[in-house]
């Protein structure tokens, strides 16, 4: 009998919907969650064989990128396409200029773009993309390096190539061996491979990345400084001769955390909530307790310049919800606190 829609298979599972005419069977909910799993370990299993494949033709591919002295073109026809898109923007975003020239545009008048400083990237799992012969041979001809990133080392299109990355896969994670899936996969993972690759040679850093980056929360984590969030005055502090009389009203009223100084207002500790708890759990008689007793002698301190991200990793890290900012001489100069980080966006 047919199924309809809603209807429980006989396993039990709910069937998801009605079979269109000439499909194959229709599966239930578990069924199309083996295959979905299937997938998922069809394409990692794919990511983990192109591991080994990265060897001198990788390298020799990094070398023509950063030896370009104009930019990076990267093309491809249908899915192919669609993944040299973000290749080329992932490569721009890191530092190193690319553009996606469409194949069959590119014969009707955007070749204009191409130089001959220029190195290419073209992508086809078969490497047999008749849209890509015409460019090829433009390429070919201006003495254009080629990267060519497919699934057959014995194509046209790596016959051409100055370099070949080798991007085949056993098999798509298609039922059928034919939706581009698992090639694309892998085809991805290579470009980010040599966008990686092209970021560490460049010596490219978080302050490029943030300059390139400037909008949204991305720019933000990515600019805010400890300097920019730090309390500068009103903050609490007091000399190494001070007694807890003093420290446990700055605790109440500031925050929870007390910088030790000396005479050269050097940072030389810090007494916590927490140390006074323990303070108050072994002594009964605390007021006139010196802080030179109390204080944590080893503290963690940051500085003005610091990424204020790197300044939340380091209280996370040490379970701590605020940081003295000190200069170069271990001066104080202010306070930075967790939830004002948080707050700010360093998160």
């Amino acid at each position: 009998m047919a199924s309809v829609p809603g209807e429980r298979s006989a396993a039990g599972g709910v069937l998801l919907k009605a079979p269109e005419p000439g499909s194959g069977p229709l599966l239930d909910g578990e069924a199309l969650l083996a295959h979905a799993r299937r997938v998922i370990r069809s394409e990692a299993e794919a990511l983990l064989a192109l591991e080994p494949r990265l060897g001198e033709a990788f390298l020799r591919a990094v070398e023509h990128v950063q030896a370009a002295a104009g930019r990076v073109i990267v093309s491809g026809i249908g899915k192919s396409g669609i993944i040299g898109r973000k290749i080329a923007a992932t490569l721009t975003s890191t530092g190193t200029p690319a553009v996606f020239l469409h194949p069959v545009e590119g014969l009707h008048g955007d070749l204009g773009i191409v130089g001959r400083d220029d190195v290419a990237i073209l992508i086809s799992k078969s490497g047999e993309s008749s849209e890509l012969t015409g460019l090829m041979d433009y390429l070919s001809r201006l003495g254009v390096p080629i990267i060519a990133l497919t699934g057959r080392l014995d194509s046209t299109l790596a016959r051409a190539a100055t370099v070949v990355l080798d991007c085949s896969v056993a098999e798509e994670a298609c039922p059928f061996d034919l939706a581009p899936t698992t090639s694309t996969t892998a085809t991805l993972a290579m470009g980010d491979a040599l966008a990686v690759a092209l970021l560490l040679r460049r010596g490219f850093t978080r302050e490029d990345f943030a300059r390139l980056h400037p909008g949204g929360a991305l720019g933000r984590k990515l600019t805010l400084r400890v300097r920019d969030v730090m309390l500068r005055e009103d903050y609490p502090f007091m000399s190494v001769d001070g007694r807890m009389r003093e420290c446990i009203v700055l605790l109440a009223e500031k925050r929870g955390t007390v910088p030790i100084i000396d005479d050269d207002r050097r940072v030389v500790g810090v007494v916590t909530a927490g140390d006074l708890t323990r303070l108050m759990e072994t002594e009964e008689q605390i007021f006139e307790v010196p802080v030179s007793r109390v204080m944590n002698r080893n503290p963690k301190l940051t500085e003005p310049d610091v990424l204020a991200a790197a300044a939340v990793f380091l209280m996370e890290k040490h379970g701590i919800m605020a940081l003295p900012v000190v200069d170069a001489d271990r001066r104080l100069i202010g306070i930075v606190h967790l939830h004002d980080l948080m707050r700010a966006g360093a998160v």
